[in-house]
């Protein structure tokens, strides 16, 4: 290949620097006349434009400021919400009329009965001394059911000490439902006025007695006295309808009182009786002098399991022995309860029985245990 030569021969302005043709009379650049130049003279060169350098590194960095610069802009721009100048739609208003629905009545859930779970029986060691009769007694339960929870023998005589027993749990007895109406000794008690006395320094019940007019007897039964005996600060119970008749003309009958409950004495509260006791003495308290018309009635039930058997006895005084022909005669221990009412007699029957009505409250029940006679006599352990 030829290297490329100038067509025309160049000259430079004096003025600007450009590069022009030889022959040209002015510059195009700066527009100096050349005409009046000589070949000679001195070539006078004007400022040159400054040339800014950068550097590859600053420039791409100043180029990532610009971009970024951009589109944070163009980001906040389009955040801004647009605001567009619409006009108000109208919208009709519809009314919609209710249509009655059927609702369907729920169905109660159907209630299912749970079944009581069985009572479970509770374990007991035997103490030295224990009985099957004491240990029924103070559970509560029946001598027949610790025998046959346990596998024991009829008659029981086989506990030792360190024993364990299995009880059954007492089977709850449903309390009566109150009544509203009043017996006749109750109505009786409830329709006398009465006063409580506080008992002061020097008096006795004699004294009181004449204070109230009621006599002494009245006085020890109403408060379960069996002596004449008073303290100091001690309230008595005085029953106003039973005051001595005033003097007059026409004197008016005392009701007679109604009696408290006796006060059980003998034998203590769940004593045993075995084969050798033939007899048993039960024995109370006196609720006061009785009149010819009245007495005690005793009332002694066989309550071992199965038995409905009964002994009632009307005396005068304050004890009764327990015949032995109301003795079981089988070989199993047998609970009986017992207790006493005042009674008076109001009459006869056809044929020719007093009636008797209650004179008081009944006492508070006792129970004992007596050994059937079928028994045979326990035996005693060879050491």
């Amino acid at each position: 290949m030829s290297q490329e030569t100038p067509s025309k021969p160049t000259k430079l302005c004096p003025t600007c620097g450009t590069r022009v043709s030889e022959d040209a009379p002015r510059c195009l650049v700066c527009g100096s006349d050349l005409s009046n130049s000589s070949k000679s003279a001195q070539i006078k060169r004007g400022s040159r434009i400054p040339v800014i350098t950068l550097n590859l590194p600053i420039a791409f960095g100043l180029l990532a400021l610009f971009i970024a610069i951009g589109a944070t802009l163009v980001y906040f721009a389009m955040r801004q919400p647009a605001v567009a100048a619409t006009a108000p739609t109208v919208t009709p208003t519809v009314t919609i009329t209710p249509t009655a629905t059927n609702t369907p009545t729920p169905v109660p859930p159907t209630t299912t009965s749970t079944p009581e779970p069985s009572p479970t029986p509770f374990s007991y060691k035997v103490a030295l001394g224990d009985t099957c009769s004491t240990i029924a007694f103070n559970f509560g339960v029946s001598i027949q059911s610790i025998v046959l929870l346990n596998e024991l023998p009829a008659a029981c005589d086989t506990l030792f000490e360190g024993q364990t027993l299995l009880i059954p749990q007492p089977t709850p007895t449903p309390s009566p439902m109150p009544t509203s109406t009043l017996s006749g000794a109750e109505a009786t008690d409830a329709a006398c006025p009465k006063v409580e006395y506080t008992v002061q320094d020097n008096d006795t019940l004699s004294s009181i007695s004449l204070n109230y007019a009621v006599p002494i007897a009245v006085l020890k039964s109403y408060n379960g006295r069996v002596n004449d005996t008073v303290r100091s600060g001690e309230v008595i119970i005085i029953p106003l309808c039973e005051r001595a008749a005033t003097p007059g003309p026409s004197p008016t009958a005392t009701p007679p009182p109604p009696y408290s409950a006796p006060n059980l004495l003998l034998p203590v509260d769940g004593a045993p009786f075995t084969q050798a006791d033939t007899t048993i003495s039960l024995q109370w308290a006196s609720v006061g002098t009785l009149r010819g018309n009245e007495a005690y009635v005793i009332n002694v039930v066989d309550v071992t399991e199965g038995q409905e058997r009964k002994f009632t006895e009307y005396v005068t005084d304050t004890k009764l022995l327990v015949p032995s022909s109301f003795r079981a005669n089988d070989t199993v221990p047998h609970v009986y309860r017992w207790w006493v009412v005042p009674v008076r007699q109001t009459g006869t029957d056809d044929e020719g029985n007093p009636i008797w009505e209650p004179a008081g409250a009944p006492s508070a029940a006792r129970v004992f245990t007596w050994l059937g006679s079928g028994a045979s006599a326990p035996l005693t352990p060879t050491p």
